[in-house]
Parts: C-alpha cells; structure tokens; sequence
C-alpha cells in the first residue's frame, strides 16, 4: 500500500509559472505556494493552495498570516493536502491532522476530490501487466487487435485534436471545462519544462481518444482525457492508459496519480474510478481540506454567498439532466 507522496505538479514553480501566464497572483511562502481569487465586491482574496505536502514543504505559519494579511487574503485554504489519511493512533498523518486543527478551520467545500487511484510503477512491466484485472488487460489487448493505434502528438495538431476531444467527452458528460486557452498554456509550459506529453490514440488514421499527461518529480500524472462520440466500442482509452503507464515508466516515473476518483459506488464518478482501478491500483483518501483563516467575518460572509452559490448550481445541474 501507497503511502509516502512526493510534492504535487500544482506546487511546482513552472506550475505555478503557468498560472502567472493565465493572469492569475501566485504567491511563495517558504516552500508552498497559494494563488490570489477576488471575492466580489470586496477589497479581499482567497488564497488557493492545493495539494500541499506538510511532511515536505516546508513554511512558518507566523510568516504565511503576515504575508497573507499583506496580500488581502480573507484565509487560504489548503485544498486536498497531498497527505494520506491513517487512522491509526498518533500515526504521522493523525498528528498533522492535530496540528492543523488546532491553527485551522475545515473547509466546508473542495475542488480536488478526496479520493483517487495511485499505481505503484516501480515494479517490472510485466507486473504491472499481471496486476491488471482480467477485463482491463483484454480491452487494452482487444483495442490493439481492432488496429488502434496511441502515438505522442506534442504539436499544435496535437493540442488541437486534444482540446475537440475533450470538448465532446464535455458535452457527453455535462461537466464544465476549462478554456481552451488553459489547455494550451498548461501543455505549452510544461512542455518546455520537459513535463507534458499528449498522447492520441487513432483508428484509421482518426483521432478517437486523447490524453494530457503530467510529469513530475518522479510521478506521473493524468489530470485530462477525451474520447470521441463514436466507435466507443474499440475501448481505445483502454489501450491509451497502457501506452501512459509505459510512458511513464520511460520517464522514470514511479507513481501514477490517476488525479481523482470516489469510494462511493452510487457516485457519477464510480465508472471512471472502476475503470482505473482495473490497472491495479489503490483507492485512497486524503486528510480533510482546511482553510487558514485571516479575517473571520469575510471568511464567513464568503462562506455562506459561495455555498449558496453552489446549491443553485448543483440544484440545475441535477434539473438539467433529468431533462434530458
């Protein structure tokens, strides 16, 4: 079982170089970093700072409230902490969770999910081959037998193809993506900084499924993919997924973050969790989201217009599919 990480990719400095580029504040306080978000109608900020290691980065807390007050940062939640739930008694994780009590609030919202599909990529290939369940390893093959092929676009071509991809996967899927121009500036940055790749997988010269994949410090990352409307049936995303994993193998990765997925089988989210799960990973939890507060009554003011907000948003999300 998984349980040591490394510092995320959204901690990293050409990460955080990629926000600057969308126009976003990044700030630097000791070894994490937090980007600034206007809260409307007032002269403050969120400050923004997930999947931060407390085992590995280190910072002052004295030092992040006076730079925080100094920026205007009604708090700074620290969304997802890249730390592994153990419940077990004053196990690392449980003293960290102490401690963050004891100088925080827990978040009442989260944008990175709780839970997600870590592999292990240390071991040979044909380990990672045996690991898979019977029914991930025959799709992957059948994809291969059906003549789809995967190869790496990192080209305009390649961004574009991934963008329309992603686009239908959208669509299909009624979930929000970001703008186009954020797919590019992420891919451009990290490319140059020799941390993206997109791969394609074709059939008969079409595009049908694509991938931008994430590399860093020795972890391999999945954060976006996309699939065609049609010939769904050649489970190319099957195939594409094995192609990732030998890439990041390649790149001498030794842990694929799968990015998210949920423990509960009722969930929307359980299809894709099954689907990585089926290439032998481990389903795990995170410790809770907790925001460190700076001005307690624009925090709470905040608070409650946001979650108001989302209710709306969720209630007509849930409308609008039932329309459909």
């Amino acid at each position: 079982m998984i349980s040591n990480l490394k510092n995320h990719i959204v901690q990293s400095d050409v990460w955080g170089l990629f926000k600057r580029q969308m126009g976003t504040p990044v700030v630097k306080v000791g070894e994490i970093q937090f980007t600034k978000h206007k809260i409307p109608g007032t002269p403050f900020y969120v400050g923004y700072a997930p999947k931060v290691n407390f085992f590995e980065q280190k910072f002052s807390w004295i030092e992040l409230k006076k730079i925080a007050k100094s920026e205007k940062c009604a708090f700074i939640r620290f969304d997802v902490p890249n730390v592994l739930q153990d419940s077990s008694e004053n196990s690392p994780s449980q003293r960290l969770i102490s401690e963050l009590n004891s100088k925080c609030k827990k978040s009442p919202r989260r944008t990175f999910t709780k839970w997600n599909v870590l592999l292990d990529l240390s071991v040979p290939e044909d380990v990672l081959q045996s690991n898979m369940s019977q029914k991930t390893r025959y799709n992957s093959r059948l994809a291969a037998k059906k003549g789809v092929i995967v190869k790496i676009e990192n080209t305009e071509k390649g961004i574009k193809i991934f963008q329309d991809l992603h686009a239908q996967t959208a669509k299909r899927q009624c979930f929000l993506p970001h703008s186009r121009e954020y797919y590019t500036k992420a891919f451009n940055t990290l490319f140059e900084n020799k941390m993206a790749n997109i791969l394609v997988a074709y059939y008969e010269d079409e595009p049908v499924a694509s991938w931008m994949i994430f590399n860093y410090d020795g972890t391999l990352y999945y954060p976006f993919g996309g699939s065609g409307n049609d010939n769904r049936n050649l489970m190319a995303s099957n195939l594409m997924a094995w192609e990732a994993i030998k890439l990041g193998k390649s790149l001498d990765c030794k842990l694929f973050d799968m990015w998210g997925a949920t423990s509960d089988k009722l969930h929307p989210y359980w299809g894709f969790t099954k689907f990585k799960l089926g290439y032998g990973g481990d389903l795990v939890e995170y410790i809770d989201s907790y925001d460190f507060v700076i001005n307690f009554p624009i925090y709470f003011l905040f608070n409650t217009l946001y979650g108001g907000f989302w209710k709306l948003r969720d209630f007509m999300s849930g409308f609008i599919n039932k329309g459909k």
